[in-house]
């Protein structure tokens, strides 16, 4: 891939693939290393994208295998603080910071089939090609997340 190619699909990726990799990780720094290995394997990737959901399904799946990378390194610390502020968005008010804190406190797997299925809209079908797990599994881990989530918000709101 040339750099003429590669530039503009890096600007319109890459806050996906942060947003993914933040929302798995709950670090930024590292979450911005992601980001940067995710793009520069696209550079250098051989493969031909048939459509815009194709590179899209390629980048989600490179996403998740770089952060259950880093999530297996021995040099990585398997807890994170939350950071004291929410990053950047979309106008937020305190329920919706306080579902993505209590999002923030699922562990990696569970986060990580609430991102996607919430936040990128993708079927548990899809998520589960995009992850190499079952379809069942999948929805497991969506309603484990989901009874998390009802437990933490209760928490929070009492």
């Amino acid at each position: 891939m040339t750099n003429e190619q590669w530039e503009p699909l890096a600007l319109a990726y890459q806050d996906m693939i942060y947003r993914l990799s933040f929302g798995v990780l709950q670090n930024h720094s590292d979450a911005q290393d992601v980001t940067q290995e995710v793009l520069l394997k696209l550079l250098h990737a051989e493969v031909q994208f048939q459509e815009n959901e194709h590179l899209r399904a390629w980048l989600i799946r490179v996403t998740v295998n770089q952060c259950r990378d880093l999530l297996r390194s021995p040099w990585r610390r398997r807890r994170a603080e939350l950071p004291e502020q929410i990053p950047a968005g979309t106008d937020q008010t305190d329920d919706s910071i306080a579902v993505l804190e209590a999002v923030g406190k699922l562990p990696p797997k569970l986060r990580l089939a609430v991102h996607l299925y919430y936040y990128e809209q993708y079927t548990t079908a899809e998520i589960a090609t995009l992850t190499g797990q079952s379809e069942s599994a999948v929805r497991q881990q969506l309603s484990r997340a989901r009874r998390r989530l009802k437990e933490l918000l209760k928490e929070a709101w009492i």
